[in-house]
């Protein structure tokens, strides 16, 4: 009789976790994840958009599966959430690049049009004021083109300023990833 027949698979229990993240994460969380025991399951991932926003980039959600039974699991679970928060605040760093740029650009533009409405205001008066509404007008218009060019501004003095910390993170998690590592394969 052959033994391929015969042969029996030994029984291993596994944890499960989904993680909901961007397309452009996956493969760095799946690289992260490894080294604290998890594998992907085979269902590796499902496309789907937000229903609050669905113009915003597609979430992923990935499958993982990870031994019961695994040896320093504890150190490795506390391992993997030093890990998960370094990932969060990345993404934190991440968004205040954008956010405090918008605010600026914002601010501004709600000033040129407040302007504007003055300028509407001093036009339709009567009699009507012609020289306050042009020279409410003139930062009315400048309220509304230079938000552009303040956002970008803002943005690239952000990216400088936050760039140097998402690197300090990086390499945090490099290093808890090499610590886990270092328990789950060099026992």
């Amino acid at each position: 009789m052959d033994d391929a027949g015969t042969k029996k698979k030994e029984f291993v229990g596994y944890e499960y976790k989904e993680v909901i993240t961007d397309q452009s994460r996956v493969a760095f969380l799946l690289d992260g994840y490894e080294n604290f025991g998890w594998e992907s399951d085979g269902n590796i991932c499902e496309d789907f958009r937000e229903k609050t926003n669905p113009q915003k980039q597609r979430k992923v959600i990935l499958r993982l599966k990870r031994n019961r039974k695994i040896i320093n699991k504890m150190e490795l679970t506390r391992l993997q959430r030093n890990f998960e928060a370094c990932v969060s605040e990345i993404e934190a760093l991440e968004k205040s690049k954008n956010s405090a740029a918008t605010v600026y650009a914002l601010i501004l533009g709600i000033l040129g049009t407040a302007f504007m409405a003055g300028s509407t205001f001093a036009v339709t008066a009567q009699p009507p004021h012609v020289i306050l509404c042009i020279l409410l007008a003139i930062p009315g218009f400048m309220g509304w083109i230079l938000p552009y060019f303040v956002y970008k501004r803002v943005l690239g003095k952000q990216t400088e300023r936050v760039m140097p910390l998402i690197e300090e993170k990086y390499d945090e998690i490099y290093l808890i990833c090499e610590k886990g590592n270092k328990l789950l394969y060099w026992q």
